[in-house]
Order: C-alpha cells, then structure tokens, then sequence
C-alpha cells in the first residue's frame, strides 16, 4: 500500500514535528513575494547558479560527475561535445531542469515521469522505458561484503504501480487527504519506492519534486538548488529512506523519517533563499557572492578544487581573485602552495 493511500484510509495522524516544518514553510511562502522582488540581478544570478548547482549535486549523488573546469562547457554551450557519458548525462539533468522550470503546467503524469527521466538520462538505450528485469537496492562495502536495502516492486508490476501511484495522487490532490507539501514528499517516498527505472530513479523524483513544488506556489527551487542540500545532507537522505521503506510493501511502514527529511530541505532552501536575497542592501558582484557564501559552507579547511566544485559556472580565475581580496581582508588564511594549498576561515 503507498503512502498516499494511508493517508486516504486515514491511518495516518501528522506528528507534531511536521506540523511545525508546515509552519515554517507557510510563513516563508508568504513572504516569497517580497523576496522576489528584491534585486533582478541577484535572482538572475541565483537562477542561474541554482540551474548549474542542481544538474552537478543531483548526479553526483549517483556518481556521476564533470570536471570542474568542463561544468560550463557542458551546461551553458548551446551544443557541447561530450568527452564521456557523465557529461551527457548531468547536460541531459540540465535540459530535464529546463523542461520543469519552463513547464510548471506539467501533469504529473506516468508520461511526464517518462519524458523527464528520457531527458535526464541521454541516449541511453532504456531511456523513458520502465525497467525489465527485477533488481534490489544494494549496498557494498570496502570489505567486498554486501546487503540488499531494498526489494522495488517487480519488473512486471511497475506498470500498474506507477499507474496506481498517478490515480492516488490526483486524488490526494482533488480530495485533499493531506496539506501539499505532505502528500508532494508521500509521493517521492512511494516513487523511489516502486522504482521504476532500471537506473536515474533518483535523479527523476528530485525533479518530480521541484515540479510538484512549484505547482504548490512553492518557488524556492528556482534560486536555491535542492538537489545541492540534498547532497550536502546525502547521509541522513539515504539513513531516512530506509527507515521509511521498511514494511512498504505491506502498508506497514513509517514515512515521516522521510517525509521530515523533504520537508527540512525545502526550510533549509528557504532559509537562504531569505539570508540572500531578504535584505535590501545593494549587492556584492553576483558571482563573488556565489564564491563567499560557498567559503561560509566549508566547516573546515579547502582547497580550490574543492571551492571549484561548490561554484559550478563560476571561473578559477574569478574564485581565487576572491580568496585573494578575502585573504588581504584577513578572513581567511592559506597553508601551502600550489594546487595541495589547504585554506581556512579565520575566526
């Protein structure tokens, strides 16, 4: 039984926790105008940052990555030549994010679900395609040992899943069992539950997300990468889908671990949306904001590679003139030369 079906037979109460994160969010929605209003330049900025972060984050929670000096190459040029398949495939995340940014009118639909995971995924040869054979989520080890996380539904039954999971959303929605962004995080638990893609089951459900969200008048997606926070927290994501798939099968599982961790990202997008665009002060230069509030994320030493990969789009020549006036300044300090230089904040 999905998650969305709990709900609608009522067996479900909403803890207290989620009820403050519903709070948070309803009050941050309603100043979601104001914060629109504030600077073009900066939104155009973040716009564009937050398109880059997410194509990169999403697919480097898969393993699948770009040399930071390639990123803006392959996610701005209007036809890159690729070097190899992970430069396709976070270009086809990039071209995914466009269709839902430009599509919010999207149904969410098994034939959206399709075209997204199509676009996200290349040319690929099951590109679009439900999966055809069965496989469990497995987890390895170091040591070589391994353990099965998960057993998705089957091959043979996806196609009435995904078709059942359509069904219950659209009368979640029409019906109103539960507030949106509840029954928007039950449908990501119970899509990565089914998974129903031999591969990039992950990366279509993040966009599901932003889709859903937007639908929702939450729009905080836009300008604050989501798939950044969940990268950034991709521990407690993988620790909290697990607890929460437990008993799915048989409608005996317990989704607000999961549902607690969607609703904390998008307070975490929130916050700083809000912390970057919520006063009024005339802006830094867009791309050095970029760069100084990526050095206030490090909680210890980096080194420039490192603060390359958290400015995806933004020049070497631009990050170093910025730890350079950061470093005259006496904000930071760097140990060593060359490309092993490690750099820390002051203070």
């Amino acid at each position: 039984m999905t998650t969305l079906r709990l709900f609608a037979a009522q067996n479900l109460a909403i803890p207290a926790s989620a009820s403050w994160y519903l709070a948070d969010l309803s009050e941050f929605r309603g100043k979601q105008a104001l914060y629109t209003q504030q600077s073009p330049q900066r939104l155009k900025a973040l716009r564009e940052h937050a398109l880059i972060e997410s194509a990169v984050s999403s697919n480097r929670i898969e393993g699948v990555s770009v040399d930071p000096e390639r990123v803006r190459h392959v996610l701005a040029s209007p036809k890159p030549l690729f070097r190899d398949r992970d430069e396709e495939e976070v270009r086809g995340y990039r071209d995914a994010l466009s269709r839902v940014h430009e599509g919010a009118h999207l149904l969410v639909s098994e034939a959206t679900m399709r075209e997204l995971h199509a676009l996200a995924r290349g040319q690929i040869w099951d590109a679009g395609q439900y999966k055809e054979k069965d496989g469990d989520i497995i987890e390895r080890y170091s040591d070589g040992t391994e353990r099965v996380r998960f057993r998705p539904v089957s091959a043979a039954g996806t196609p009435v899943a995904m078709a059942n999971l359509m069904i219950d959303w659209q009368r979640c929605v029409d019906e109103r069992w539960v507030p949106p962004l509840i029954a928007i995080a039950a449908f990501n638990l119970d899509f990565l539950c089914i998974h129903p893609f031999r591969d990039g089951n992950g990366r279509v459900s993040r966009l599901a997300l932003l889709l859903q969200c937007y639908q929702a008048g939450y729009e905080v997606g836009r300008y604050i990468s989501l798939e950044r926070l969940i990268e950034e927290n991709k521990a407690r994501y993988y620790e909290t889908l697990e607890q929460s798939s437990q008993g799915w099968h048989e409608g005996k599982h317990d989704p607000w671990p999961y549902l607690n961790y969607v609703l904390s990202i998008l307070k975490m997008a929130y916050t700083e949306f809000a912390e970057r665009v919520g006063d009024v002060k005339a802006p830094r230069g867009s791309k050095t904001d970029l760069v100084l509030t990526a050095i206030n994320r490090f909680a210890g030493e980096f080194t420039v590679s490192q603060l390359e990969q958290a400015c995806p789009g933004v020049s070497r020549d631009m990050v170093r003139r910025v730890l350079r006036e950061r470093q005259r300044a006496n904000d930071i300090a760097c140990q060593g030369r060359g490309p092993a230089a490690r750099w820390r904040k002051k203070g």
